[in-house]
């Protein structure tokens, strides 16, 4: 029995995420999506079936690499591709047919750790039977540990950012529970949902003005964050953004709203929402990252390049591919390393300017009892 799943083009929308590996983007999305439509459509696959697929799929492709031959090592290479595709298609299916589930979201993710360990330590034994050297014993070790760092520090990373997000709403409701407040709104959520905000025109356009940027006010709704550097071009471009982000949301917000007339004046009644940038210091000791961040996520690809996905595509399907193990597990492993360093330097610079604002709370509420 069909079912009646929307063309290739709502399929995407529903099914993609807003910002993905560019390894997810590039060379997985193009095939896993039709692929999902024709799932949901023609079969009754759950995504729990599409995860354990995934995981058998990966363990054929561990027994491939323990051969150690470099035929063995192309055919699970492409077999390991083949499990990642699934692994993406099953979280499009869940969002698409509306099956997921807090236990699927659970299998997946255990899947994933143990489908790395295996294959880590399969590939790695198999090199060190033809081989005969020790190092392929320490490379085990050390990509079954990245892959563990890597994920126990983002999702700490998650934690941290969540508490810091609920302690500012906290304090901004308590602060603001006898007045019709603005909403609360955060800087990255804004770009994110939308980024077809232009800021690499923004900052040139800024670029113009950085004499007399001073002078200018701030725009209303902008939460400035305290002790920083006088106003540069990258910092007025990003006001610029923030004030085009909110436009964009407001027309958004009077489409869903039915009459545009009726959305003009709820508009009008409503004040804009403040912004907290919880990243105002990195952005203003990076300026370069706001053009990059631009263009990455007008593409759906997050900024950080070499994540956990990059890191196994490098060790299980480069290193197997040219037959060089060794310099694809030592290339990925250090530039995941240095792409979690970054995250963790601009988690650092995010406490303080997380510092900065609730100390701002605090003068408001002194100068208002005053």
């Amino acid at each position: 029995m069909r079912r009646d799943i929307p063309p290739l083009a709502e399929v995407r929308r529903i099914t993609e995420k807003k910002r993905d590996a560019w390894w997810t983007v590039l060379l997985v999305d193009p095939v896993a999506t039709p692929l999902v439509r024709l799932t949901a459509k023609y079969t009754r696959i759950t995504p729990n079936q599409i995860t354990w697929g995934a995981f058998l799929l990966g363990l054929v492709s561990a027994a491939f690499f323990a051969f150690g031959d470099w035929r063995w090592l192309i055919a699970g290479a492409f077999v390991y591709h083949l499990s990642f595709i699934l692994d993406c298609m099953d979280g499009k299916v869940a969002r698409l047919t509306g099956q997921g589930s807090v236990f699927g979201a659970w299998l997946d993710f255990v899947f994933d750790r143990i489908r790395v360990a295996v294959c880590g330590v399969a590939l790695m034994a198999g090199q060190y039977d033809r081989t005969g050297e020790t190092i392929y014993i320490w490379l085990a070790a050390a990509v079954v540990f990245l892959d563990t760092l890597r994920y126990i520090n983002g999702l700490e990373i998650f934690k941290i950012r969540h508490t810091m997000r609920k302690q500012i709403k906290a304090r901004v409701r308590a602060a603001r529970r006898a007045e019709n407040s603005a909403e609360l709104a955060f800087m990255e959520d804004l770009l994110r949902n939308n980024p077809e905000a232009d800021i690499e025109q923004d900052i040139r356009q800024a670029a113009t003005a950085t004499a007399t940027a001073t002078m200018t006010a701030t725009p209303a709704g902008v939460a400035e964050v305290t002790d920083l550097a006088p106003v540069t071009a990258a910092e007025t471009a990003q006001a610029q953004t923030q004030a085009h982000v909110q436009t964009h949301v407001q027309a958004e917000a009077e489409v869903e709203a039915g009459s545009e007339a009726e959305a003009g004046a709820e508009a009008q009644r409503k004040a804009p929402a403040r912004v907290i940038d919880l990243h105002q210091e990195f952005r203003h000791r990076f300026p370069v990252y706001l053009r990059a961040r631009s263009f990455f996520l007008r593409h759906r690809i997050r900024t950080h390049l070499v994540s956990g996905i990059e890191f196994q595509m490098g060790v299980f399907i480069l290193g197997p591919l040219f037959d060089s193990v060794i310099k694809a597990t030592i290339v990925s492993g250090a530039l995941l390393l240095v792409f979690e360093l970054a995250i963790i330097y601009k988690l650092l610079l995010s406490t303080r300017d997380f510092t900065r604002t609730i100390d701002s709370f605090e003068r408001e509420e002194v100068a208002t009892a005053a």
